[in-house]
């Protein structure tokens, strides 16, 4: 039965693709109601200060001042400028441009002035000898035991 069906449905979705449709015979239907009065501002409603109140009327506090909203918003706009400029821009650009305090660029300057010293002198770059072998002490066979010693 549900295969009539899909068939049935099938041949009138067809045929509903194939009509061509006007637009001219497309009628949209509203349910609003049929109020087509558009309002105007005058000058009165526009100099009149009891705007201002209004605005006031709801307002809520950022949290620096709780009496006076005109204070609130400045120093809601001070403060967020400050932090983002000064902290985000100025501290970025601190944090960028501050001086080696790791000690990198030292590193690297001595370590090139090293090798320099050793190629005129003749000796290898890298000294087998680094500590000398009668620092070293080695642990004897009999603590290693049966260690696995990989080299």
């Amino acid at each position: 039965m549900s295969s009539i069906f899909g068939l049935n449905l099938l041949k009138n979705v067809s045929r509903c693709a194939s009509l061509r449709i006007k637009p001219n015979h497309i009628r949209f239907i509203s349910t609003s109601k049929k109020n087509r009065d558009t309002a105007t501002v005058t000058n009165e409603v526009q100099d009149n200060p009891v705007c201002e109140v209004d605005k006031k009327k709801n307002w809520i506090s950022y949290g620096f001042s709780v009496t006076d909203y005109d204070e609130d918003r400045h120093f809601m706009h001070m403060i967020l400028f400050m932090g983002v400029t000064v902290i985000f821009c100025f501290g970025g650009m601190l944090l960028a441009y501050r001086p080696d305090d790791l000690g990198r660029d030292w590193a690297q300057r001595e370590a090139f002035l090293e090798l320099r010293r050793r190629e005129k002198l003749g000796l290898p770059l890298v000294d087998p000898d680094y500590i000398p072998a009668n620092k070293i002490i080695l642990p004897s066979d009999e603590e290693l035991g049966d260690t696995e010693i990989v080299i």
